[in-house]
């Protein structure tokens, strides 16, 4: 998730800067200082949630969606309708979001309204670092926002990083936690011993995943970003309007190594540990190349992929071709969309933004375009987060059983949540 530009994101990322682990592990400097990492769940002036929220309570939207073949007229006329794909045609579960504890009403709400039933919290930290909050939140949504557990990265320097690990990853697990989520400092960011990059697939990380398998928890992984942020950071670059609202989020220089280079440590990481159940975020970090995609989904059986937030990205590739990789790769694909949310929409995250604020016009065309990428048969449509490049995606219109599998119930079944959500 891109973290810059948002100040309900920014106080968790500072507020997570200093806290102290168990033993008192020291967090030191990733040495980084354009970058940021995830967010660790902690924000200021938080206050607890004494009850359970009545989800009756909440504005629920119940319309249901029929997928149909429109004549070229209505696709002309409904381009920029925020009410057809409005709302997702069967329940949905988000394994990629970033979830302010203080906004479970307000999450909720636009839940029912979009068709998320349940939704995986990337941003809850650890053991007091944030995840007793989180937890709290899980109770108070009746289970439909479950949080995944981090790890210090800004500790890499210390010798002691990885036995606390360890015992991080015990007690997250011993809490009720099904999944550890590491975010791109890893490969970007994190430094090692010796000064040096941390790499993805450094050997000393090694116990850190061996406790994963052990402990039978599930890893989120991102690793790089969009090529165009590898790429030099000018006006040629096709992710030229979003570098110059972030420019810190741009990869390019000798300080940073190559796209390449990121997969290449990340793909070594993924096959080194076969019993361990990975999901590459964002479309397996490389949603640029399916095909290269498919290659390590082949390698590695235990390999599943998320969609977050590279809707733009995958699904500029012809429908046909997309449409057979998800045919092909039903079982081992699971949803996701990156939205960071808070109480204030204005500084919604929807995969990416730039410096206004987001507005409900905003959200309207995100969902509206996300839902008709998988469920639509219009030739072209405009993709979710255009200042990621101005260019239209094809959708795919899913068989339903697919879709189900796709929105749900992959991920249901890594994490063990029933499914279908009771209606």
């Amino acid at each position: 998730m891109h973290v810059n530009g948002k100040r309900w994101i920014s106080r968790v990322l500072s507020a997570g800067i200093g806290v102290a682990v168990p033993t008192a592990l020291a967090l030191a400097p990733l040495g980084c200082p354009t970058r940021t990492p995830e967010p660790s769940a902690q924000f200021a002036n938080r206050q607890r949630i004494d009850r359970p929220i009545d989800a009756s309570t909440l504005d629920a939207t119940q319309r249901d969606v029929t997928v149909s073949v429109p004549d070229a007229a209505a696709v002309a006329q409904r381009r920029w309708s925020t009410t057809e794909f409005a709302r997702a045609s069967l329940p949905v579960l988000d394994v990629h979001t970033h979830v302010d504890v203080m906004a479970t009403r307000t999450v909720l709400s636009l839940f029912d309204q979009r068709g998320i039933h349940t939704a995986i919290n990337l941003s809850a930290g650890w053991a007091g670092a944030g995840l007793e909050e989180a937890l709290e939140q899980q109770r108070a949504s009746g289970g439909r926002i479950r949080p995944f557990c981090t790890l210090p990265w800004r500790a890499t320097t210390d010798a002691r990083f990885v036995p606390e690990s360890v015992r991080i990853l015990e007690r997250c697990r011993a809490l009720g936690v099904r999944g550890l989520k590491i975010p791109k400092v890893l490969g970007l960011g994190a430094r090692d011993l010796d000064g040096s990059r941390l790499r993805v697939d450094a050997a000393r990380l090694d116990p850190i995943f061996a406790a994963v398998e052990r402990l039978g928890m599930v890893v989120l992984i991102h690793s790089g970003d969009p090529k165009a942020f590898f790429d030099a950071p000018t006006p040629m670059n096709e992710r030229w309007e979003e570098l110059q609202a972030h420019p810190s989020w741009s990869f390019y220089g000798p300080e940073f190594p190559s796209f390449a280079e990121m997969m290449s440590e990340f793909e070594r990481r993924v096959l080194r540990h076969r019993r361990v159940v990975f999901i590459g975020a964002h479309f397996g970090n490389d949603a640029e190349e399916p095909e290269r995609v498919a290659r390590l989904l082949e390698q590695a059986p235990r390999y599943h992929i998320d969609t977050s937030a590279r809707v733009p990205e995958f699904g500029r590739h012809p429908s046909a071709q997309m449409r057979a990789f998800f045919e092909r790769w039903q079982d081992r694909i699971v949803f996701g969309t990156d939205l960071g949310l808070g109480e204030d929409m204005g500084e919604w995250m929807l995969g990416s933004q730039g410096s206004e604020r987001t507005t409900q016009s905003d959200v309207d065309r995100y969902f509206t375009a996300t839902w008709r990428y998988y469920e639509g048969t219009d030739p072209e449509w405009q993709n979710p987060t255009p200042i990621q490049g101005r260019w239209n995606i094809h959708p795919i219109a899913l068989p339903r059983a697919i879709l189900a599998k796709v929105y749900g119930g992959n991920a249901a079944r890594l994490l063990g949540i029933p499914w279908p959500p009771a209606q």
